[in-house]
């Protein structure tokens, strides 16, 4: 199974708000420090409760999620660019970079655990963010929106390796 590494954006009930903020990004160039080229690919879909999503995906990044260090520190540049980028996007509701993001919260699951939420990097509409009772987190991200500043992607080695797995499972078993 893959695990993408996307921007993904909610944007309500209107399919051509998700329309326009997909050619934003669509086949937008992001320069790496190292010199690569990644260009973002977007889809559209709905989630459940009819609600408007636009994925955004660069290329040339790992599909098997943060397995180094090396890809943590990758993913999280392209998580800055796409950032700088959705500074200048079309409207949306409220977004989120990072690792199978998608659909991560519907809207009305959003305003229902926002005041427990702690998704480093949410952006929100101001409007989201009020209905939501203004949770004292978030900051100011761009004219209308705020957000909870993003602390990039983590590489975690006992989730990467299945030997490291191992190891620690015979510690755990030996008490």
């Amino acid at each position: 199974m893959a695990w993408i590494f996307s921007l993904s954006a909610e944007c309500g009930s209107d399919s051509e708000r998700a329309q326009e903020f997909s050619k934003h990004f669509d086949g937008a160039s992001l320069t790496l420090s190292n010199g690569t080229q990644s260009q973002c690919q977007v889809s559209i879909f709905q989630d459940i409760e009819d609600n408007w999503w636009c994925r955004v995906c660069p290329n040339n990044i790992s599909q098997v999620g943060v397995d180094t260090p090396e890809t943590a520190y990758l993913m999280t540049e392209l998580g800055i660019l796409l950032y700088q980028r959705l500074l200048s996007a079309p409207s949306f509701r409220y977004a989120l970079v990072g690792v199978e993001v998608d659909e991560f919260r519907t809207y009305n699951e959003l305003l229902e655990d926002l005041p427990n939420l702690a998704f480093p990097g949410l952006v929100l509409a101001l409007d989201v963010w009020q209905e939501a009772g203004s949770p004292q987190r978030f900051q100011p991200f761009s004219l209308g929106y705020v957000w909870k500043t993003y602390e990039g992607e983590v590489y975690k080695p006992l989730m990467a390796s299945s030997d490291l797995k191992s190891k620690l499972n015979q510690l755990v078993t030996v008490q």
